[in-house]
């Protein structure tokens, strides 16, 4: 075990984005922090933070929640 200073923050995400993370994060069940920080700390380090198993249901709540968003939509999101 590694130990660790955490910070409250605030972020701002695109809601379908974050209803699909939430889904995962109870998927998988462990906090949504946890996922969030899991998930950069793989792309840190250039590796895929999910197995395939994971990649199944994630793509199965994209469905549920509508998210049609994918990686190249990434620069180019404008707010309402």
């Amino acid at each position: 075990m590694v130990t660790v200073e955490r910070t409250q923050t605030g972020l701002r995400l695109e809601k379908n984005v974050l209803k699909v993370l939430k889904g995962l994060a109870e998927y998988l069940d462990m906090s949504l922090g946890d996922l969030v920080e899991g998930i950069a700390l793989h792309a840190f380090d250039g590796k895929t933070p999910f197995s395939p198993e994971t990649l199944a249901k994630i793509e199965q709540l994209k469905v549920v929640y509508d998210l049609t968003l994918t990686s190249a939509d990434a620069h180019r999101l404008v707010e309402k």
